[in-house]
């Protein structure tokens, strides 16, 4: 992850939990305060409540992937931080993925992405 640091320490993540913003869906929980400096810093949260070692790493790692994938498109000077819901536990890359850039969405991150082209063609097109 070129842009972004990690939340590493239970005192990072009280004062994101604290100060923050969150909004949930199905799978995840999103926490964003702004952090003053020009990175983000994003911290992933996978309870025990969600399997076992194993799986908690698995779901880490699909978190990670996504938000690596999508970091080019996010505004950058915010700290992040994500909980997996239960629901995470048997899910996809491709879910995961759609999952987190709803939250970045909703909590408008996302860099202003040009839409794509539709089929239809415009009268100076012709």
């Amino acid at each position: 992850m070129k842009f972004t640091e990690s939340l590493k320490k239970n005192y990072q993540f009280r004062c994101v939990y604290s100060r923050g913003r969150s909004i949930a869906n199905k799978y995840l929980i999103m926490y964003v305060v702004k952090n003053n400096s020009d990175k983000n810093r994003l911290g992933i949260s996978v309870s025990k409540k969600i399997g076992n070692s194993v799986v908690r790493s698995r779901v880490t790692r699909l978190i990670r992937e996504a938000y690596r994938l999508s970091e080019d498109n996010i505004k950058e000077g915010y700290d992040i931080a994500v909980i997996a819901r239960s629901a995470m536990r048997g899910t996809s890359y491709a879910e995961a993925h759609r999952s987190l850039n709803h939250l970045l969405r909703i909590h408008k991150l996302l860099k202003s992405v040009p839409e794509k082209p539709s089929g239809k063609k415009g009268a100076a097109e012709q």
